[in-house]
């Protein structure tokens, strides 16, 4: 740590793993898979307790609306948890957002709700690593910063809905990011302990469609096979892969007995695009496949959804923005390395606001999303001091090109 100043020095010396630690299993404890309402509220009230001991305001607020399209075509609202935001110095005229979310992919009644260690440094546990650890690096990172008489404003957003693409919460998403120095968001690295650079976009889509029933016997002729298009379509759309797009069918729902033509398929489908070229290409080859399958099949189809998370692109303040955290890294002793991820995050909306933004500041680990999840204790302290030095850098002379 030869790299740092005599300020730096006694800025991060307080920082220990025990309280950090003690504040990952405390929250890993609370079943908040993003259905699960109840854990989602008393998560809030943990993660609003905890963050009080900062200067500033912390609110929840309520998420905007969300619709879901059914199994038979429908759209019915789909119900999320409040959002925590915490606002310090909201005057400062220089002011950064950090972001990280209280939900985990692991509903109420899946298997893996309890913690243990597979040895002294990996901790196993739902949520883990993505990101309750992560939230309690934040914490610890923002309260060393506020040792060292700070300027620097800053938001904090905590969303409910991350894991199922933070369509209830994007708006706020937007409305905080604005006009900010930079961002820092705290997913996990990416497996091999890499920061993630790129991402591509992504946009999930259900297509209606409503064909005619018939008897599959008497008068077949007279219907319109719903699941044929349905199927028809999956594969024109599967035949749209190339560098630079990937495209998954994922599901078609509906369907009819045996002996009857089915009048009704719904079809999911997820797209990362990598650029905003290639989203727009996308977009329009959905629009005439859909017409052509549509006319072919003589159904009636209609599409749901949009990319929902814009591809994150590398800019020079986002370069600017690596280097600075590159260089507290490398002078903190914690060597760093990049690498492109096919993920999401909310990170892409973040970089769609013309914001820099750093997602993966939150702990090594891996094996999110399985039961297999685990974090390594020893990342927790390392990048709460991480996270304090990138700030008191930027407060202090971190100024990135415009």
């Amino acid at each position: 740590m030869s790299g740092l100043s005599f300020e730096e020095q006694g800025l991060l010396a307080p920082v220990e793993r025990a309280p950090i630690l003690t504040h990952t299993l405390d929250w890993a404890a609370i079943n908040s898979g993003t259905a699960n309402l109840d854990g989602l509220a008393a998560m809030a009230t943990r993660l609003a307790d905890a963050f009080a001991a900062l200067p500033g305001e912390v609110r929840l607020v309520d998420p905007a609306p969300v619709e879901k399209v059914d199994s038979q075509g429908r759209s019915r609202e789909v119900v999320h948890g409040r959002h925590l935001v915490l606002s310090v110095r909201p005057e400062a005229e220089r002011r950064v957002i950090l972001t990280g979310h209280m939900d985990t992919v692991y509903p109420l009644d899946h298997p893996f709700q309890a913690c243990d260690w597979l040895d002294t440094n990996t901790l196993h546990g739902p949520g883990t690593a993505d990101m309750k650890g992560g939230l309690a690096v934040m914490l610890a990172g923002l309260a060393a910063y506020e040792r060292g008489d700070p300027t620097l404003g800053y938001d904090v957003l905590v969303n409910s809905d991350e894991e199922t693409g933070s369509l209830s919460s994007a708006p706020l998403i937007a409305d905080l990011a604005r006009g900010k120095l930079a961002a820092l968001t705290y997913e996990p690295a990416l497996p091999g302990g890499q920061m993630a650079r790129a991402r591509p976009g992504s946009g999930n889509y259900a297509v209606v469609v409503h064909g005619r029933s018939a008897h599959a016997g008497r008068n077949p002729e007279d219907g319109r096979n719903a699941v044929l298009a349905a199927s028809d379509l999956a594969l024109r759309l599967a035949a749209m892969r190339r560098p630079g797009l990937s495209v998954n069918p994922a599901k078609i729902e509906g369907g009819a007995p045996n002996n009857t033509v089915p009048d009704l398929a719904v079809l999911h489908f997820n797209m990362r695009p990598a650029t905003p070229e290639h989203a727009a290409e996308a977009q329009a080859y959905i629009t005439a496949a859909v017409a052509q399958v549509s006319a072919a099949h003589e159904v009636h189809m209609h599409v749901h959804g949009h990319v929902s998370r814009p591809p994150k692109a590398i800019t020079a303040k986002t370069e600017a923005l690596y280097g600075l955290v590159s260089k507290a890294a490398a002078d903190l002793g914690q060597p760093m390395s990049w690498k492109d991820t096919g993920g999401v995050c909310d990170g892409n909306n973040i970089a769609a606001c013309g914001v820099p933004v750093l997602d993966t500041m939150g702990v090594l680990g891996g094996s999110i999303h399985s039961p297999d999840e685990y974090l390594l204790a020893d990342s927790l302290d390392a990048r709460a001091r991480l996270t304090a030095l990138v700030l008191h850098r930027l407060d202090r002379h971190g100024v990135l090109p415009t």
